[in-house]
């Protein structure tokens, strides 16, 4: 029964973790970062955030009795679940609950909690130590009864499992029957305590309190984005990475990548910035590895294959082996003989061609190496037409207009 009382969800330690054809999903990944993965590339994706973190990425600190807001954003129509899981091990389900109408999220949609007007308050109440806060998107509704069950009268789920590994497990047997792309995770994560030390001192709970509207907190909660203007290159003590303040410059990055939702803020072993984006460019990113003078942008497409590479790598703690750090700008590419245009994006260890006709694929190695020899999207190959993929134990790659493979160790090319 869905109740009309201000409830009170007290989070002691909210802990968060950190994206064709239908077919049954391979083995979820348990890791110590993200809880559970997804080991595929999707198209789905989702992001989540506190209030004190708009980018998602970094570590920021709570107080206990401190308020925290949430928030999250999904790239295609889903089905959110949000758990919590304290530094003693405790679990809870705060979303879906009965102070919502539905936790079905709507493509592009940022979705707040608690948002204006809530039934219920977010409140950090300990034990002290590191938190995560686990978004799990899917695009069917899940059966997760084996979980949490929701009893009468009360506002949040009961959660029957306890730990983290326990977690994983009960969430790895729910998602196992999905298409291999139906679902996607997402972490945040924080401290609670000044010291953001392990306490041994009260656990505490998600809790309700019906009957005990709650009364109204002198602060007011954080807004989920950024009150001020974050500079290009900008970190949040204050400092600037020149190599990103260099970028936005030499990219015209008011009219190529606008204002930044983020700081410059440490990812793998280099830094990443993001922003909001402009027009068709879609939302981008500045990418500066580690040793290197310059950084540069991915936008759009190529950023969101980019991001789903490195979430079923590494559940996108850092860039993808694959493809590495960018290593150049960007580019537009003319329509070629095939009349097909699209996007180039150049890395370490390789490239990302992004056409609307075909999606974007991965290409690195001496099939990336040929294929450019022989003139890239604009030779009578034309643009890739999925990802490079191995065919008998080597690497092989489809074209517009032909393919190559490599045979012998020697990559042969074939005109269709």
């Amino acid at each position: 029964m869905r109740t009309t009382l201000k409830g009170m969800l007290t989070i002691t330690t909210l802990l968060g973790v950190g994206a064709a054809g239908v077919a049954s999903a391979g083995p979820a990944k348990i890791t110590a970062q993200s809880i559970i993965v997804n080991p595929v590339e999707t198209r789905l994706a989702v992001q989540v955030w506190v209030n004190k973190d708009a980018s998602g990425r970094g570590n920021p600190v709570y107080r206990k009795g401190e308020n925290i807001v949430i928030g999250l954003k999904t790239n295609q129509d889903a089905y959110v679940y949000l758990f919590n899981v304290n530094a003693n091990g405790q679990i809870d389900l705060f979303f879906p609950n009965n102070y919502e109408e539905s936790n079905f999220v709507q493509a592009g949609v940022t979705r707040i909690f608690p948002a204006d007007g809530a039934k219920y308050t977010l409140t950090v109440g300990g034990p002290n130590g590191q938190d995560k806060l686990l978004a799990l998107a899917s695009t069917t509704r899940l059966n997760i009864d084996d979980i949490a069950r929701f009893a009468q009268g009360q506002g949040f789920a009961q959660v029957k499992v306890q730990g983290q590994e326990n977690l994983a497990r009960a969430l790895s047997i729910v998602v196992n029957p999905l298409p291999e792309d139906g679902w996607v995770t997402d972490v945040a994560t924080f401290r609670v305590g000044q010291g953001g030390s392990s306490s041994t001192g009260a656990t505490g709970t998600v809790t309700t309190t019906p009957g005990q509207p709650t009364q109204p907190t002198p602060q007011q909660p954080a807004p989920a984005q950024p009150v001020t203007r974050i500079q290009p290159g900008e970190k949040q003590n204050g400092d600037f990475d020149q190599a990103m303040v260099q970028a936005y410059d030499r990219l015209k990055g008011d009219e190529s990548l606008g204002e930044a939702t983020s700081y410059a803020t440490v990812w793998g072993d280099g830094l990443w910035q993001k922003f909001r984006g402009v027009a068709a460019y879609g939302d981008a990113v500045l990418l500066h590895a580690n040793g290197s003078s310059r950084a540069y942008a991915v936008h759009g497409r190529l950023l969101d294959r980019y991001l789903a590479l490195a979430r079923a790598e590494n559940g996108a703690t850092r860039p993808p082996s694959r493809l590495g750090w960018a290593a150049g700008d960007e580019k537009v590419i003319p329509r070629n003989s095939f009349g097909t245009s699209g996007l180039y994006g150049f890395f370490q260890n390789g490239a990302l061609y992004g056409t609307e006709k075909y999606g974007t694929f991965w290409l690195t190695g001496q099939i990336l190496k040929t294929y450019q020899g022989l003139g890239g999207s604009g030779s009578f190959l034309g643009f890739p037409t999925r990802d490079q993929y191995l065919l008998n134990g080597a690497w092989a790659a489809d074209f517009e207009g032909g393919m190559l493979r490599t045979v012998n160790g020697v990559v042969k090319v074939y005109r269709k």
